[in-house]
């Protein structure tokens, strides 16, 4: 799954809110609001993975034959 699609994308984003906030009010440096932007990327893919895996459906287990009864060899002739 490409880290550039839309929803990742998005997710990331709404993780870099406060982070941006941050940087505006002053509390961060530019240089550690653009490392934790990667992280928050980053975090944006691994939800956006999680949510993809847990909704996907399950698939449907094989079906099992039953097993062929063969006769047995050392059974006596009768005749």
């Amino acid at each position: 799954m490409s880290p550039f699609r839309w929803d990742v994308l998005i997710c990331g984003f709404l993780l870099a809110v406060p982070v941006l906030l941050l940087g505006l009010r002053g509390d961060l440096t530019a240089d550690e609001v653009a490392t934790r932007l990667v992280w928050c990327l980053g975090a944006g893919w691994a939800a956006v993975a999680l949510v993809r895996f847990a909704s996907a459906p399950r698939q449907p287990a094989p079906r099992e034959r039953p097993a062929r009864v063969e006769p047995a060899d050392d059974e006596p002739a009768t005749s």
